[in-house]
């Protein structure tokens, strides 16, 4: 299963989360993580880290990613807006409170059509 991830504000936001979850055994056991870099435009030096991608294997514990998303969250002086999407499905979590993190379970733990459980 493909996730991305992205965080409202700077890139170092989202290199911090993504550090938070390699630091996270159980994350770091069942998913490969990746910074995705958008091309830098006319007149930059490089490109700005936009995306965190994640590709789950059959151990992946969608209740595990998202209570750690949610405690990284919670140690951020500003409460960064973090968008999670999985193909065609976003969740927003505004304030990480209990009904949104579990949007962000069921998203990641309903079965679909044509998608390899594994990867």
């Amino acid at each position: 299963m493909r996730i991305e991830v992205r965080v409202r504000g700077s890139d170092d936001e989202l290199r911090s989360l993504c550090g938070w979850l390699r630091d996270e055994p159980a994350v770091r056991r069942t998913a490969d993580l990746e910074l995705l870099e958008q091309p830098p435009r006319p007149g930059e030096m490089g490109g700005l880290v936009d995306v965190l991608q994640l590709v789950t294997d059959n151990g992946w514990s969608a209740a595990t990613f998202a209570l750690t998303l949610a405690t990284w969250r919670q140690t951020r002086r500003r409460d960064p807006g973090v968008t999670v999407r999985r193909g065609d499905t976003v969740v927003t979590l505004s304030d990480c409170n209990d009904a949104e993190i579990q949007r962000v379970v069921e998203m990641l733990e309903e079965r679909r059509d044509g998608e390899d459980p594994g990867r």
